[in-house]
């Protein structure tokens, strides 16, 4: 049995938080897939981070998502940052996002990166596009992570891989968000 990647302690917390709050592990589909870029959605509330930081704890799937620079350099929250996942972005380069991403792919034999689609947790008719380059160029799939607070139930959908057709995978992408509720239901995925 291979170890595990959350630490006993990160565990344990998530646990807490889910029984406090009546939440449970739903679907985690493609368990076996070691490289790919997450999608969260619907993304419409603060909480959605301890939620789906927890289940990812109690699925032991070491998620990772990107911040700036200066979040995992803080002398007193970066340990922190980087101990619940977060990957370092220098945005005073001049780089691209989806660029350096499909560099991380590359730089790792296990890797998986978070990313909310919606960019804001208000509702966003039109997503941003970056997730779908960066795992197309890396040539990983995309997982569609969820948090669905109607059931209070938190998992991994099935994974997308990119056919290069935007509109057609984003479409296929949304027709399994539509099926989950966030927390605000009128901001979510339409």
């Amino acid at each position: 049995m291979p170890a595990r990647k959350t630490s006993t302690v990160w565990f344990y917390i998530a646990k807490f938080v889910f029984w406090v709050s009546g939440w449970k592990l739903g679907q985690l589909a493609n368990p076996d897939i070691k490289k790919s870029m997450m999608i969260a959605a619907p993304h419409t509330s603060n909480w959605d981070l301890i939620y789906a930081r927890a289940a990812f704890y109690l699925m032991d799937v070491d998620v990772r998502f990107t911040v700036k620079k200066e979040w995992t350099d803080h002398w007193l929250l970066g340990g922190l940052v980087r101990s619940v996942g977060g990957l370092a972005v220098d945005r005073t380069k001049n780089n691209s996002l989806v660029e350096g991403m499909a560099e991380l792919f590359n730089a790792h034999d296990e890797l998986v990166i978070l990313i909310t689609p919606e960019g804001t947790r208000k509702y966003q008719p039109r997503w941003r596009k970056g997730y779908y380059f960066a795992a197309s160029a890396a040539h990983v799939p995309i997982r569609l992570g969820y948090l669905d607070y109607k059931n209070k139930e938190a998992g991994i959908g099935p994974a997308v891989y990119p056919s290069g057709d935007y509109a057609a995978d984003e479409e296929k992408i949304k027709a399994f968000y539509r099926t989950k509720t966030g927390r605000f239901p009128a901001q979510g995925v339409r």
